[in-house]
């Protein structure tokens, strides 16, 4: 993978770029792609992803909000319940002037939150992309997080990338073995996430808030009535891809799994996903503003 500097939001695509409309307007044209990242992440983590999708989606406009007690949100309190990080996103996009409808892409934890957002307000939602998601009943404890990372993870969460320099490397290096497969891409990345938890540190408090909301969260009684596609990764060595087929098995959902890429399967690889996602968005029904 190339390693760009990372984007703030919303990322140009190459026609919305030199167009003369608002943000909102393209939105409203084109398609406002949410981005939404897991636990301890923050929009920098997506690396070159967004460029990728712009590629792959070239009218879209793509955004990469912070959740609460991440990134440029690190000061904030983290929400222990999934649907308030729902509430905290609608508001966020709604301030920018950036309206429904929405297409989500959502990655773990941000899976759930794509899920309760489509559950609660299906009418702002034009469609969602899980990645490497979980929720109950569709995945039991030790599926969720595979029991062999119990010690490592409850060590970094208990710490909370105290320990200086040292303790936050720790913390970085342990979060890309369990997020990537690929030996040099763990390699460059790391002295680069170390720096984004330098310039927002996520307090062990908020980590563990997140860490909650996830584990409590369980998945509507129905499917929610908007176009789903779930992505999974066989070498995911954080959650077992079970989860993911477990889930559109329930909901009856069009389900495709990389055959080597680990839990950032953006990450990994971003081309197959960014196609995927593209080849799935064009079949879905035409929306009108919510």
């Amino acid at each position: 993978m190339s390693l760009p500097n990372a984007a703030s939001s919303p990322v140009p695509s190459p026609s919305s770029a030199s167009a003369p409309s608002t943000a909102a307007g393209a939105a409203d044209a084109a398609g406002c792609w949410v981005l939404l990242r897991g636990l301890m992440r923050e929009q920098r983590h997506w690396e070159d992803f967004p460029q990728r999708l712009a590629q792959a989606l070239p009218e879209a406009v793509i955004v990469t909000p912070d959740l609460p007690g991440n990134g440029q949100r690190h000061g904030l309190r983290s929400a222990s319940r999934i649907g308030d990080s729902v509430e905290f996103c609608r508001d966020q996009l709604r301030a920018r002037d950036l309206l429904p409808p929405y297409r989500l892409l959502a990655l773990s934890l941000g899976g759930m939150v794509a899920v309760e957002w489509a559950s609660r307000y299906p009418a702002e939602i034009a469609g969602a992309v899980l990645i490497n998601t979980s929720m109950r009943p569709y995945g039991r404890f030790h599926q969720r997080l595979r029991w062999r990372n119990y010690a490592a993870l409850a060590g970094l969460l208990l710490r909370g990338g105290a320990g200086g320099h040292d303790g936050q490397a720790r913390q970085e290096r342990l979060i890309l073995e369990l997020s990537s497969n690929d030996d040099a891409t763990r390699a460059a990345l790391l002295p680069r996430w170390l720096a984004y938890q330098r310039d927002y540190p996520v307090t062990r408090g908020n980590a563990l808030r997140q860490l909650w909301s996830a584990a409590r969260y369980r998945a509507p009684a129905a499917r929610p009535p908007v176009p789903l596609l779930i992505l999974s990764a066989a070498g995911d060595r954080l959650v077992d891809p079970e989860c993911s087929r477990r889930l559109a098995q329930a909901w009856q959902l069009d389900h495709r799994q990389h055959p080597s890429a680990g839990h950032d399967l953006p990450l990994d690889d971003g081309p197959w996903v960014a196609h995927m996602v593209a080849q799935a968005a064009a079949h879905w029904p035409a929306t009108k503003p919510a």
